[in-house]
């Protein structure tokens, strides 16, 4: 008779666990270690936004902004901007247009700039404004700016974002929500 002994069944199948239990340890690390980084990325990120700290998604500001020759700068190559003197259809965004006198129109453009959550002026001309624009959650920061062709009555406009590829349509939703603002500015004064 050959009688097998059941503690070392058990132990043999304990080991066998055991083993499968670190070789499916062994192969799931690599993935468990980057969704940490990412995780620890991503807090610090949020960390730094909530606590009013430079965000690490802020990015540099673009040297390439303001008015060249009647032109502001061109949209790179990404879908993360939107620009009113933009050739392709994937950048392109309709000018604003006023009536009033262009100081008014800068006057109306810079209230309802800051009007708006999250907005810093950088700089302003008689005929240009720049801001940033900071997101809520990450501190990610788009460059935003409005030239004014007094000629044509147009304000030109260009909103990018500095880092990432896709925005999920932010900027246009923006350029948007200012035109729908100033458009009520013109309906309260009229």
């Amino acid at each position: 008779m050959n009688k097998s002994n059941p503690l070392l069944e058990n132990s043999n199948q304990d080991q066998k666990l055991s083993a499968d239990g670190q070789q499916s340890i062994k192969s799931r690390w690599p993935l468990t270690f980057i969704s940490l980084c990412l995780a620890a990325i991503f807090s610090i990120g949020i960390w730094l936004s909530l606590s009013g700290g430079m965000s690490m998604f802020a990015g540099k500001r673009p040297t390439n902004l303001g008015v060249q020759s009647g032109q502001l700068a061109a949209c790179p190559g990404t879908p993360n901007c939107v620009s009113s003197q933009s050739g392709d259809a994937g950048h392109k965004i309709e000018p604003f247009t006023y009536t009033s006198t262009q100081n008014q129109a800068i006057a109306d453009l810079k209230k309802v700039i800051q009007s708006l959550e999250r907005t810093k002026i950088i700089s302003e001309t008689d005929n240009y404004l720049y801001a940033e624009f900071t997101s809520k959650l990450m501190g990610f920061v788009d460059d935003v700016e409005f030239y004014l062709d007094e000629s044509s009555k147009t304000i030109h406009v260009r909103s990018a974002s500095r880092l990432g590829e896709s925005d999920l349509g932010v900027n246009r939703k923006r350029i948007e929500t200012i035109r729908a603002k100033l458009q009520e500015l013109k309906t309260q004064a009229g």
